[in-house]
């Protein structure tokens, strides 16, 4: 049989290039690779020898576009959030084994969530997984209209028709985090707000809650914050200049945390001697030996899962338990915090 390129010009190898290494139409390979009717036992292995000789993968993408279903989930994410990352990387574990592909559409500063969903929309995406949505609800009542939508990591405050809701219980969150460092020795105990982010209000009342029911209700200290590295740091500036100075801090996030870390570091303020940090989401960020962070744990696997199911038992017509899954969070110890001196 005459030698055929891999790949003619350096180019990715087609259903043409198969035919030519195998002798046979391009038809025919058609037929092979989509494990149709009309070739015999014979053909079909040299087919399929060809491909591999030759690294011929069939696009998955273009044959689920070119039948009724795409079969695809579609995931927003912001491309800056670890714990996106990790989220999106648990979905991609979860959806696979159930037969779907992911499409995914980043938020970045020059791309919004509205974009980032028209591009989901435009690949036929049978479901939406949001991961973090700060869309208007009445944006998400529009979207939960067109197809099914699961929002991760956000509590709404009442339920929308068609919209599935998976979520860590914020709350609880926090109150172990004061509750771990409160037992550790510490009362004055300061939190750096995530504004209006998801979860945000859920984690302030945690923590609200908690220091009240320790008797620091006077200790109570919220101070501006955000979930970026560069609203960490503002913060701690902040806290350095307050009197008295608090002797631990609890983050919004990870990434904020890290900005808090950045600022203490530079400005000689040991942690955790002079100040414990406590961050939130057990990102892969906080995992680093270099920052050994304490944070609340987000169960990342499961949280994937159950997005995954819901939004997959929407598009298959599964009737799905009503409501919200929410899922409890835990406390992961580093090296971020100690007693007080």
């Amino acid at each position: 049989m005459p030698e055929t390129p891999a790949a003619p010009d350096g180019k990715r190898p087609t259903l043409a290039d198969v035919a030519a290494r195998a002798g046979v139409s391009t038809a025919l390979v058609s037929i092979v690779m989509r494990d149709a009717k009309g070739a015999s036992a014979a053909t079909r292995e040299r087919v399929l020898q060809a491909a591999r000789d030759i690294g011929y993968r069939p696009d998955a993408r273009a044959r689920l576009l070119r039948s009724q279903r795409s079969r695809l989930l579609g995931v927003q994410f912001g491309l800056q959030q670890p714990f996106h990352a990790d989220l999106v990387e648990g979905i991609y574990a979860a959806a696979e084994p159930a037969g779907y592909q992911i499409a995914l559409s980043a938020v970045a500063a020059g791309r919004g969530e509205q974009r980032a969903v028209e591009t989901l929309l435009a690949d036929r995406c049978e479901a939406l997984v949001l991961l973090g949505p700060q869309a208007p609800a009445a944006r998400l009542v529009e979207l939960a209209g067109q197809l099914p939508v699961v929002s991760v990591a956000r509590r709404l405050r009442s339920p929308i028709p068609g919209l599935e809701v998976v979520r860590t219980a914020d709350d609880e969150g926090a109150r172990q985090a004061v509750d771990h460092l409160v037992g550790i020795g510490h009362r004055d105990i300061a939190h750096i707000d995530g504004g209006r982010a998801p979860g945000a209000a859920d984690r302030r009342r945690g923590y609200r809650t908690a220091m009240n029911r320790h008797g620091l209700g006077e200790h109570i200290r919220v101070m501006p914050g955000g979930l970026t590295e560069e609203e960490g740091a503002a913060a701690a500036r902040g806290l350095l200049s307050a009197r008295p100075r608090p002797t631990a801090v609890l983050a919004f996030n990870d990434r904020c945390a890290t900005g808090v870390l950045d600022v203490f570091l530079r400005s000689g303020v040991t942690v955790p001697g002079d100040i414990s940090v406590v961050g939130f989401d057990d990102s892969h960020l906080a995992r680093l030996a270099h920052i050994d962070l304490t944070t609340v744990g987000q169960d990342i696997p499961r949280l994937a899962r159950l997005a995954v199911g819901r939004a997959v038992a929407r598009v298959e017509g599964e009737k799905a338990a009503a409501g919200e899954d929410v899922v409890a969070p835990r406390l992961v110890v580093r090296g971020t915090t100690a007693a007080p001196r």
